[in-house]
């Protein structure tokens, strides 16, 4: 142990640049503690797995085969630094060389790392310049924060570059029994030993005066992420991807619904906004966004932060007695939903996903722009004028189009299906559906999946004129109350039934009923049609035969609320596969990278009047595989695509779900 001169420089400054950060961590959590209350405390065992996975093994982030290994390698290039630079903090404060050192073998492994990480993240940061600046992938061209990213980029290759130099010079001046620094120890061999104490003065004092401004500067910058991502993965949701949460209508101390300011969202989703990373990832695969639309799920979550960081410090001097200047009660005042954020923006979101799919730090995109949907309709009534309609439509007729509820089971006529209400015990409960009941293309999907029941002899019924809409148009368009609605009156309808499972041929239904219904107190084991068809082949129920010449032109679209919301993607496959010969020609967007088909979030019901429709997109990719059918599972998606196809004129290409495959291999 030294003590000097460079401890005597180095105490106070520590010691300040320390208590501004803590400070300046205070104050964010200061913000935080004054919006709504969120329990993500529970499960931590799984909580700490989630974390181990996402932010640690940097899963989501390797989705990106380009940028995925730069910012990996430089996050775990980080982790092992952090040994560096405590090791730093030490020899400043107390003269200490080699904290580490009692580590034994473990800390030659650190020193090792520490040297190859410090070379890859110089190769990183160069590679990361190098993308922003001469190649200018898009989504990273934001003008606002080119100097930012520019200055943070020279930081990070600052601290490393000095580090090294600190090392190195270190090899030459210090012995150490466990300290094994292969790169560190050529570098020092080369450098002129007169000049070594110099450099390792100079390289410690860059190195660590960097350090203490990076951590700094953190919590006003964009790069804050770098001190929350991690609690942020930690803290992020367990359950069923965008799970919408209930509001309890009977709670009269309520006395708004939805969030109208940031103060309304929960402290998680503030938390959010502090641990964006800018990189755009959600909005490169944002369907609305790539077809021309202002959607902007990356700028939604930023603007979210930029009004905390407004509006929290003056509640705050408010709360405390404070006279607020004129310019600060103004900003106060002001709207978020409009101000801040953009109103047609929120209704262009499908809701499908993809952005929290793609988040490397498990940003909840799609309950947020829900929320602010749910003020904007139950206190506003500001919502498109088409959702006027279907919340009428749903409010009469238990549906969102104009059909009478007494219609709902025409389409089961002569065909021997049995009504629940006529026998109220049974095996399986067939939720068909309003697009199931009452569109005349699913209507064909709901006769080919009972025919494959009836087939397989499986003892099942239907609700008939007992059943209403499950909810999820209402509670995805903000409609809350009209789907609290929905939902106890199909609880309170189901309860009269016994029965062992609920099967649906829509995956908006089938995930309502799985993962919200027991939100309402009801659970029940609920399945989809391609996963029970495949049930049923598996026990020989059901035996698919060859399906014919087109047998090995066939290509599948994946349903985001089947795929991301539930992360079912090869039953519905194999469910196809088991027809003799059938092969699927993959789409390049398929599986978690699926593309959507412009439906959900209520966009079945609205119109899209800016840039390309979405469907259209959608069914051009699936027309570049040559397949001349293109196999769904979703009655929205039926009909979006099939859309799309009569729009491209491709006349020689079908559109068929899954049980209208398997019925044809059976019956051909």
């Amino acid at each position: 142990m030294e003590f000097g001169l460079r401890n005597l420089i180095f105490i106070p400054i520590f010691i300040i640049a320390f208590a501004f950060f803590i400070k300046n961590v205070l104050r964010l959590i200061s913000y935080l503690k004054l919006a709504q209350p969120d329990n993500r405390f529970a499960d931590i065992a799984a909580r700490i797995k989630q974390t181990l996975i996402i932010a640690i093994g940097q899963t989501k982030i390797l989705r990106d085969k380009t940028a995925g290994p730069i910012h990996a390698g430089i996050f775990w290039g980080f982790l092992i630094l952090l040994f560096s630079a405590t090791n730093s903090i030490m020899a400043g404060l107390f003269g200490v060389n080699d904290f580490f050192g009692f580590l034994g073998p473990i800390y030659s492994v650190i020193t090792i790392l520490t040297d190859i990480f410090c070379l890859a993240i110089i190769i990183a940061v160069k590679w990361a310049w190098w993308r922003r600046y001469i190649f200018k992938v898009r989504r990273l061209q934001v003008e606002a924060e080119k100097v930012e990213a520019a200055m943070i980029l020279l930081m990070i290759f600052t601290i490393v570059s000095a580090l090294l130099i600190e090392n190195a010079t270190a090899t030459v001046m210090y012995s150490s029994t466990w300290s094994v620094r292969p790169i560190s120890s050529i570098i020092g061999s080369i450098l002129p030993v007169s000049s070594v104490p110099f450099l390792h003065e100079l390289g410690f004092w860059i190195h660590i005066i960097f350090i203490l401004a990076f951590m700094n500067y953190l919590p006003y910058s964009k790069h804050l992420h770098v001190l929350t991502s991690v609690p942020n993965v930690y803290f992020s949701n367990l359950g069923p991807v965008n799970k919408l949460e209930k509001i309890n209508f009977e709670d009269e101390t309520i006395e708004k619904y939805g969030v109208q300011d940031v103060d309304d969202f929960k402290w998680k989703t503030l938390l959010d906004g502090y641990t964006c990373t800018h990189c755009g990832r959600c909005t490169s695969v944002c369907p609305a966004n790539t077809t021309g639309k202002v959607l902007d799920p990356r700028q939604i979550i930023i603007e979210i932060r930029e009004r905390t960081m407004d509006k929290m410090p003056l509640m705050i001097k408010s709360q405390s007695g404070q006279t607020l200047s004129e310019e600060e009660q103004n900003t106060l005042d002001k709207k978020f939903i409009g101000d801040y954020q953009n109103i047609e923006a929120l209704w262009q979101c499908t809701t499908c996903g993809a952005c929290m799919q793609e988040c490397p730090v498990n940003i909840e995109h799609v309950p947020a722009i829900v929320d602010m949907r749910r003020s904007l309709v139950m206190m506003d009534s500001e919502f498109p004028t088409f959702l006027q309609n279907t919340f009428g439509n749903i409010e009469t007729n238990a549906t969102p189009w104009a059909f009478s509820p007494a219609e709902r089971a025409d389409w089961a006529d002569g065909t021997g299906i049995q009504i629940a209400a006529d026998n109220p015990e049974f095996d399986v409960l067939f939720w068909v559906g309003c697009a199931g009941s009452f569109d005349d293309r699913a209507k064909k999907v709901s006769v080919a999946f009972s025919k494959l029941m009836q087939i397989a002899g499986v003892n099942f019924a239907i609700l008939g004129t007992e059943e209403q809409c499950n909810g999820d148009v209402a509670r995805r368009t903000g409609n809350e109350y009209l789907a609290d609605m929905m939902v106890k009156a199909n609880i309170e309808t189901l309860s009269q039934y016994k029965f062992k499972k609920i099967v649906a041929t829509c995956p908006h239904c089938f995930n309502t009923l799985k993962n919200e219904y027991p939100s309402f107190g009801a659970n029940y084991e609920v399945i989809h049609h391609s996963q029970f068809i495949m049930e049923l082949v598996k026990e020989g129920k059901l035996s698919p035969g060859k399906h014919g010449a087109e047998i090995d032109e066939f290509t599948y679209h994946d349903s985001c609320y089947m795929g991301r919301y539930n992360n079912i993607y090869d039953e519905p496959r194999n469910t196809l596969l088991s027809v003799p010969g059938l092969k699927i020609k993959e789409v390049n967007r398929s599986k978690d990278k699926g593309l959507c088909c412009g439906a959900g979030g209520g966009q079945m019901f609205l119109e899209e009047d800016q840039g390309k429709r979405v469907n259209i997109e959608r069914t051009e990719e699936l027309l570049e595989t040559g397949a001349k059918t293109i196999a769904v599972n979703c009655p929205f998606c039926m009909t979006m695509i099939t859309d799309g196809v009569k729009a491209k004129e491709a006349d020689d290409v079908k559109v068929k779900d899954i049980s209208e495959v398997i019925l044809e291999s059976i019956e051909s």
